[in-house]
Formats: structure tokens, sequence, C-alpha cells
């Protein structure tokens, strides 16, 4: 009795030495499944990352909504697979980490402190896309914000229209940023007497020709054919290529959710972080992880007489 006593302690020490390595990696397998980043429904923990900047809204009912852009857009780039951060104030440096497009809609964006100032040269310089909409590139020096986007235009000076019917002719129809648009009108108001950078060429992509009003006249630019949409693809040295899409209507919010305004600008931000362009606007809806069911939209429950 003495020596199976002897022997068994040798034998359970071996067979827990055998089955301690199984056992640490189940702990392990659990560990990392508990640390992992939880499956959401409705939204792609893995797409792109994009970050809103807007902004207080500004003038009249209906114009320059940069509150309702923050928290549509919000919306509508998560349906399309993108990871979305935002805010209504300029980004710092460590918002803007990890971030492929920063898409503005902010009026007189231009006017940064020299730490904004600072965390949006640091986002271009290692290739940071930049989607800029309506005056956007509007502030003080508009050679220095054309540097990030291709063109600006100076704060104070008459280079607007106010409320005109805008009809683009898209010059690149073939571009695909510009898939499915048309020359179509939209009533909103256009810029002129532009800034163009200096290092590198837009790439036009539609035009208007800038409407006979008093404004205009006063500001030279009635009757002039002017830019609207473009792309600007530059490398600040020392840096990787970066990539900026500038519309410069938006004055009316209703043209931002235009059908064929949202697909363009889904394309542009995909383009301008360097993804297909396609990417968004061909988004299905991501596979549910591991524990989570999968439902349909609850039906309307009908309308009661």
């Amino acid at each position: 009795m003495r020596g199976r006593i002897i022997w068994a302690a040798p034998l359970g020490l071996a067979l827990g030495l055998i089955a301690a390595p199984a056992m640490a990696q189940d702990t392990d397998a659990q560990t990392a499944a508990l640390l992992k980043t939880p499956s959401i429904p409705g939204q792609n923990l893995n797409g792109m990352k994009v970050y809103i900047r807007g902004g207080l809204k500004t003038h009249f009912r209906g114009q320059h909504d940069y509150p309702q852009f923050v928290a549509d857009w919000s919306k509508i780039l998560t349906e399309h697979g993108a990871v979305v951060d935002g805010s209504l104030h300029a980004p710092s440096a460590q918002e803007l980490e990890g971030v492929d497009v920063l898409v503005i809609y902010k009026g007189d964006a231009g006017y940064m402190t020299p730490a904004e100032k600072a965390a949006l040269d640091a986002f271009v310089k290692r290739g940071g896309g930049i989607v800029s909409i309506h005056d956007a590139l509007c502030g003080p020096d508009p050679e220095q914000f054309a540097s990030y986007v291709g063109g600006a235009k100076k704060h104070g000076e008459i280079n607007f229209t106010l409320d005109v019917p805008v009809t683009y002719t898209i010059t690149q129809p073939d571009h695909p940023i510009m898939k499915g648009m048309s020359n179509l009108t939209l009533f909103d108001e256009a810029f002129y007497r532009m800034t163009w950078a200096k290092d590198a060429k837009i790439n036009v992509l539609a035009t208007t020709v800038i409407a006979d009003v008093p404004v205009a006249r006063q500001g030279g630019g009635a009757g002039q054919t002017v830019p609207q949409i473009w792309t600007y693809e530059h490398t600040v040295p020392g840096g990787k290529p970066a990539r900026a899409f500038a519309w410069m209507q938006g004055h009316l919010y209703e043209n931002v959710v235009n059908y064929q305004i949202q697909n363009m600008l889904l394309r542009a931000i995909a383009w301008a972080g360097h993804r297909p362009v396609e990417e968004l606007v061909d988004y299905k809806d991501a596979i549910p992880g591991p524990g989570v069911q999968e439902h349909t939209a609850p039906a309307r429950p009908a309308d009661r007489k």
C-alpha cells in the first residue's frame, strides 16, 4: 500500500505538468476573447476612420447648418462602413491620431491657433486626407489654406455670389468620384477670386459660370468660369502623399444631402483616404460577430384611422 502511494505522487505531478500548457492556452484564449472589441450591430469597426469637423450654426435658417451636418453625416458614414468621430471644434493632434480623412464643414476654417495648425500640418504630412465643403476654405491667409486643399479664398473680400442658381459643367464625367453626377443646377452660392496652391495644380472636376448678380459684379466675378469641385494631390517635404477634395457649395444645407451630392461626397472621402472609391458607396452591413443575432428593422405599425 505504501509503495502505491510513493509512485502515485510522481504520476499525478506528471499528469499535472502535461495538462498545464493546455490550461494556460485555454486561459489565454478566454482572456483574448474578453479583451476583443465587441461586435456592435450596425457598425463596421474595421472601416476607414473619418473625423467630421463642424462648428456652431451661422447664417439664416437652412443655411450653414454645421451641427446638423455632424449629426447627419456621422450616421450616414457609419451606415456606409466608416468609423466616425467629430466635434464642433478644430481637432487636436490626439483626436487626429489614426484618422484617415478629415471632413471640414465649418466656415472660415482657415482661422487656426498655432496648436491647431501644427496638428493639421502633422496630419497632412503623414498622408491624411481632407474633404473641404463650402466656406471651410475661407480664412485670413488663403495661400496657406490652399496648400492643404488646393484652393482658398480670403475672408472679408467680395468673392461670393450669395443665393443664386449654380449650374455645373462636369469637366471630367469619367472621374470615379463623379460617377452618376450630372450637369445639375443647385440653388446655392458660388465663389470666385480664388487663391490656388503653388506646389501642385488642382484637378478640376466641375466648373460654373458665375451668375451676373450685383454682388458678383461688384466683386468682379460675374460671367467668369470658375472651378467649384476639384481634387488636389501633393506631398509635404519629408512626408507621404496626401489628397484633398473640395466642393464649394453647401450654403443651403438641403444641397448637402442631395442624392447625387451625397454619393459624390462618399466617393470623395474614400478617395481622399487612399481607399477604393466605391468602398463607402457600395458598403453592405457587416456580418454580426459571435453571439450577436441578426435582426431586421421592426415593421412600422399601420397608421390608425
